[in-house]
Formats: structure tokens, sequence, C-alpha cells
């Protein structure tokens, strides 16, 4: 009997150990992988830059510090508003924009 105990608990790690696996390659892999990729596009953003925040407004970054900006949003030149980088969900550069 103590034999076939010993076989099941092992059975058992070894299912726990492949749920783990696939729980890592489903959920927390990819959300790193996101999370490098916001944090490349936020390092290489410039004034000038177009950006869509995560509320859904589109602006242009016109100063920056380490970690706010000043982003214009549409044609009046009075509506400039400072805001984390963490606000900002999408980067568009400036030659792309013109282009």
């Amino acid at each position: 009997m103590d034999a076939q105990a010993g076989m099941g608990l092992g059975v058992t790690i070894i299912w726990m150990v492949i749920l783990f696996g696939i729980m890592y390659f489903l959920m927390i892999r990819p959300q790193k992988k996101e999370q490098k990729r916001l944090a490349a596009m936020l390092s290489a953003m410039e004034v000038g830059d177009s950006v869509v925040t995560t509320s859904g407004f589109y602006g242009v970054v016109i100063d920056m510090t380490e970690e706010d900006v000043i982003v214009e949003f549409g044609n009046n030149k009075n509506c400039r508003i400072p805001m984390r980088k963490q606000a900002i969900a999408e980067v568009e550069k400036a030659e792309e924009a013109s282009a």
C-alpha cells in the first residue's frame, strides 16, 4: 500500500509542475513581454511625438521630465495637460506622422 501512495503523490507533484508550466507560458510570460514593450516605447518617446493616452485622447508631447510629460491636445495651444508617462498607451514618432 505504501508504494502505491508514494506513486500517487509523485504523479500529483508532476501534474502540479506541468500545470504551473502551462500557467507560466499562457499568463505570466506574455504579461512580462508586454511590460518590456511598453517600457521600451516610453523610453524611446521624444518631444514632438503623437501619443494616445489610456483614456483615448490624442495629443502631441511638448515637454518631458523623468516621470511626467506635458501633452498638448487639439488645435488649441492652451490645452496642455501634464500627466504620468504610464498614462500613455501608444506613441507614433514625429517622422512617421508627417510621412
